[in-house]
């Protein structure tokens, strides 16, 4: 595997994170706490990575090609659609790391009130990041080149 395919293994992870989620959240509604929690923790592991790959993808860039980031240009209608998306996934990316570990925390000591509160936050922000991570992955390196 080079560094070029890492955005494609990013997307994968991102991919694999929201359909954990989705599949936790599944499991919780049905009462299987054990499938939630296996679930979940997939969820975590799988962004666990994708942080590390991708802090490993954009560190090789900047450090050995000496590039920035791939820019967005085409086509120039979809720009401030893919700015627009690339911004809340970027804030809200960041929200979430206190957020999952919070709410994962809780889950842990066996908090579940308090983990149930939080989880109604924390999930759909998880989840909206994992998932636009994917379109932005898609918007970036197959429409934006396709063009």
């Amino acid at each position: 595997m080079s560094f070029s395919s890492l955005p494609a293994v990013n997307a994968f992870l991102n991919a694999t994170s929201a359909i954990c989620l989705a599949w936790g959240f599944y499991f919780i509604r049905r009462g299987d706490r054990l499938a939630h929690r296996r679930c979940m923790i997939a969820a975590f592991a799988s962004s666990i990575v994708f942080l590390a790959c991708y802090l490993t993808y954009h560190t090789y860039l900047a450090v050995y090609l000496h590039r920035g980031p791939t820019v967005f240009q085409n086509p120039a209608w979809l720009r401030p659609i893919y700015l627009s998306i690339l911004l809340t996934h970027t804030v809200l990316a960041m929200v979430i790391v206190p957020l999952a570990l919070r709410t994962i925390y809780l889950a842990l000591k066996g908090r579940f009130d308090a983990h149930r509160r939080l989880a109604r936050w924390t999930w759909p922000l998880w989840m909206y990041v994992s998932v636009t991570g994917v379109v932005i992955y898609f918007l970036l390196y197959h429409v934006n080149s396709a063009v």
